[in-house]
């Protein structure tokens, strides 16, 4: 027969196993935090908020084409700049850009080119663009590449202009040149996104061709283009308005 445990034996048990639960659990968000995770509550919340009612929060709003300061970038679309480039929306995700979110509907925001150079869409793009920049306005040796993404419908519909088709490559445009429309495109139907433009900085891979725009380590903090705090570590209350709105409303 097999002597029973006694109560003391077994209140030790359970005493190793919730200090091992509680090591557990502070080396997976010691890891976490180390990975840079930045989920943002408040910023989820006001996201969601915008989507329900964009009209009752136009103190959020930029505007396409809108200049902060001397920024070398023009604001790409118009909208609430929701989602910050860092942000994380699971563990070990960063957010490699900026999601600017509409107040027009489905394919109705204009997206345009924020800084001028050689657009480029694959052939099997639907909703996205890309424009090689030879010389980075901040660093002048380097080549950058700009991100556009999810111009399109659930199914896949394109918002992108007629002007370019795919298999697009390296055709000049200007700032401000009308790239297409917002749109809620995921790759999956039936998990479309909320209507928004996703804007990223992209490296150059150092042949002439740019990084995989998935990967944050790819991409570059839009904060210094836009003159705006975009970078979700060091930004994580404020909504990203250009000095000249927040001096208006005497913040």
């Amino acid at each position: 027969m097999t002597a029973k445990s006694s109560p003391k034996n077994k209140r030790k048990s359970y005493l190793v196993i919730l200090a091992i639960i509680i090591v557990t659990t502070i080396l997976l968000l010691a890891y976490i935090f180390s990975q840079g995770y930045s989920m943002n509550l408040k910023r989820t919340m006001r996201v969601l908020s915008w989507i329900r009612d964009p009209q009752v929060h136009r103190d959020w709003l930029v505007e396409a084409g809108q200049r902060c300061l001397d920024a070398p970038f023009i604001m790409p679309t118009s909208g609430f700049i929701g989602f910050l480039w860092g942000d994380s929306f699971r563990i070990g995700h960063k957010h490699q850009g900026i999601d600017i979110f509409g107040d027009d509907g489905l394919g109705t925001s204009p997206v345009i080119a924020a800084y001028s150079g050689y657009l480029t869409r694959l052939p099997d793009w639907k909703a996205t663009l890309i424009i090689r920049i030879p010389e980075d306005p901040l660093k002048p040796e380097r080549q950058i590449w700009t991100y556009y993404t999810h111009m399109a419908d659930p199914e896949g519909n394109s918002f992108i202009s007629e002007h370019f088709p795919p298999g697009t490559n390296e055709l000049y445009v200007e700032a401000g040149t009308l790239l297409g429309y917002q749109g809620n495109y995921s790759g999956d139907p039936s998990n479309p996104v909320g209507v928004h433009l996703h804007f990223s900085i992209v490296k150059d891979d150092g042949k002439g061709s740019f990084r995989n725009e998935l990967k944050f380590q790819n991409t570059l903090d839009p904060s210094p283009y836009f003159k705006l705090p975009l970078n979700a570590k060091s930004n994580q209350n404020q909504v990203p308005l250009c000095k000249e709105q927040l001096d208006s409303k005497g913040e």
